[in-house]
């Protein structure tokens, strides 16, 4: 009977906490580069003498796809989407690098390139600085060059450089902020010049919503079928109980 108990536990638990990440994708389904998450589980069994047939289920791992999102045309001179593989590097708060690929960038007050949650774009020889009344232009390979609106017309000055990487998938961590790190924290990507910046343009969120909201209602399913068996189980006990009082 308690072998029952534990794997419907167990498994109505981590039926819930999936919908939640399924919930979570579902919520990021239109945020601009934001790749989905799946969880995975397994069971495993008690590591007992006194109950070496019990098993229960565990979340083996919350893996991240990272397969490309759509991408959406919007003709902003600082909107970019990575053209394949890579990832645009960011300066965090704390003085270290993170990575993603949400590509719609702008310039802060102080005239330095940022994204849109306020991170500042690594570039070649640190961040990157627009001057005032210049329109900007993001080249294929992160070059930002930027034209006088004044003066003498077609005057293209190069002001940095984005700094564009292309670490193993395996490699990479989401962080709790959203971005992407390497594993255990430590190290900084190099720049790799073969990944290449689609200008104008946006890449879209992963997240397939018909998709996931399937995968929602199977989930909800599943979590009332373990319950379902907790209730059988409760209902075997009592009967159990009520013949061994016969008895």
């Amino acid at each position: 009977m308690d072998r029952l108990i534990y794997t419907a536990m167990t498994g109505a638990k981590h039926a819930f906490l999936q919908q939640a990440g399924v919930a979570n994708n579902l919520a990021n389904a239109s945020t601009i580069g934001f790749k989905s998450q799946m969880h995975r589980f397994e069971a495993v069994p008690v590591l007992s003498e006194a109950m070496p047939s019990r098993a229960f289920v565990v979340d083996a791992s919350i893996q991240d796809i990272f397969d490309e999102g759509p991408i959406l045309r919007t003709d902003n001179p600082f909107d970019v989407a990575v053209d394949g593989r890579g990832w645009i590097a960011v300066q965090t708060p704390d003085g270290g690098e993170a990575y993603t690929r949400a590509g719609a960038l702008e310039i802060n007050v102080n005239g330095v390139l940022q994204t849109k949650s306020g991170y500042i774009v690594a570039g070649d020889g640190g961040p990157i600085s627009i001057p005032p009344d210049n329109n900007v232009s993001i080249g294929p390979d992160g070059t930002v060059s930027v034209i006088p609106t004044f003066g003498t017309p077609n005057v293209v000055n190069v002001v940095g450089r984005i700094k564009l990487v292309d670490p193993p998938e395996a490699d990479l961590e989401r962080s709790a902020d959203g971005l992407f790190r390497l594993r255990g924290g430590g190290g900084i990507v190099p720049a790799d010049e073969r990944v290449r910046l689609s200008p104008g343009n946006l890449e879209g969120s992963n997240v397939n919503a018909a998709e996931s909201m399937v995968q929602l209602i199977s989930l909800s399913r599943q979590f009332e079928m373990q319950i379902k068996l907790l209730q059988t189980a409760d209902q075997n006990a009592r009967q159990a109980d009520q013949l061994l009082s016969l008895s």
